[in-house]
């Protein structure tokens, strides 16, 4: 048995010709936050699509729990524990903020007061509850990604993939949503983070795998990341090197 909850072997993943994820191995430890950074069209937004169900590999294996879930679509994945956030975030506008995370409750607790109870949890978790009541259209940017995510917290998952839930935020927002994601992982839930933003991976992160054009260049803590040349190269041209 291994101690990582998430395994990418020689992932890749071909849409006609093009490699948009080529033949990636990294692996996500227990209680660990792995940052997944690269430059747009490295092929990030692909991979949280592999390891959640909406694109099988087209080569390699993603094992979870030791598992090959390689091939099993993404309400299977949600029951088995991996959560994830989306970068554009779409909550159902018509109704409450606490409905958006009932629908997403009943995954785990069929009965509609289960769903409820376990809804109320989760706002009081991420700092929603007193916005319960609202209708989710009105939340600004900051309000709906912390609605984003507590719809993937209301599925109880082990693993959550979260899709740039930082970007666009002002700095006191932005430092309230870094507090919820460490939050989230003290309470023991291993996290894979694509954001744009660098001070936040680095802060946050354990370990950073960095993508390039599909393949990945470097794996390694912050500070090792941070010194390679390739990953300068990627992120500030040839003559930075």
């Amino acid at each position: 048995m291994s101690d990582a909850i998430l395994q990418l072997d020689s992932v890749t993943k071909t849409f006609g010709g093009l490699h948009a994820v080529d033949n990636v191995t990294f692996d996500v430890q227990q209680g660990e936050i792995v940052g997944l950074i690269g430059p747009n069209g490295a092929g990030k937004t692909t991979i949280f699509n592999v390891v959640s169900g909406y694109f099988p590999p087209t080569r390699g294996r993603v094992l979870f729990k030791d598992e090959d879930v390689s091939n099993l679509p993404p309400y299977k994945l949600a029951k088995l524990g991996i959560g994830r956030t989306f970068q554009v975030v779409k909550p159902f506008p018509g109704l409450s903020v606490l409905e958006n995370v009932v629908i997403a409750a009943f995954c785990r607790h069929p009965r509609r007061a289960d769903a409820e109870k376990h809804a109320w949890s989760i706002l009081e978790f991420t700092g929603l509850a007193d916005r319960a009541d609202a209708s989710a259209a009105s939340l600004p940017l900051a309000g709906r990604k912390r609605l984003e995510v507590s719809k993937a917290m209301a599925l109880e998952p082990s693993l959550l993939l979260l899709d740039e839930v930082v970007a666009g935020l002002n700095p006191t927002e932005a430092e309230l949503t870094i507090k919820l994601i460490l939050k989230l992982r003290d309470s023991g839930i291993s996290i894979l983070i694509v954001e744009h933003i660098m001070r936040v991976i680095m802060n946050i992160s354990d370990r950073v795998a960095v993508l390039n054009f599909g393949k990945q260049i470097a794996l390694g803590t912050p500070a090792e990341v941070a010194k390679d040349p390739e990953v300068i190269k990627a992120y500030l041209g040839e003559e930075a090197t």
